[in-house]
C-alpha cells in the first residue's frame, strides 16, 4: 500500500475524517468501504478517485461516536484477515485439486 495522509479542512472532529491512500483506487476503496460501512458505530463511509490521471483515492469516515481514524485502522485489519483467509482457502483448494490430480493419474 501506498502513503496515507488525511485531507486538510475535516477541523477538530475526531469523528469525520477523510483520508487520502497514494497509489491506491476503487480495488482497495470499494472492498475497505464494503467492511467499514457494516460497523455500527458508522454513519458514512465513503470513497471517490478524484480523477483516472491521478494515482490516489480520497476515503471519507463519518463515526456516530468514536474516532474515524480508529474505525479506519479496524477496517485495514479485518481487509487483512479477510485477504488471510482468502489465500489460505485458495492454497488448502490447490493441494485438494493437486492430490486429486495425482490419485487421477494413477
Amino acid at each position: 500500500m501506498g502513503r496515507l495522509a488525511e485531507l486538510a479542512g475535516d477541523g477538530d472532529d475526531e469523528k469525520s475524517r477523510t483520508f487520502v491512500f497514494e497509489d491506491e483506487g476503487h480495488t482497495l476503496g470499494n472492498i475497505l468501504r464494503s467492511i467499514i460501512n457494516h460497523y455500527p458505530d458508522v454513519e458514512f463511509c465513503g470513497y471517490t478517485v478524484p480523477h483516472p490521471a491521478e494515482s490516489k483515492m480520497h476515503f471519507r469516515i463519518q463515526a456516530k461516536k468514536g474516532r474515524a481514524i480508529d474505525i479506519l485502522r479496524q477496517g485495514l485489519e479485518d481487509l487483512s484477515k479477510v485477504c488471510d483467509h482468502t489465500v489460505h482457502t485458495f492454497e488448502m483448494a490447490m493441494e485438494d485439486y493437486q492430490d486429486q490430480m495425482q490419485l487421477n493419474a494413477s
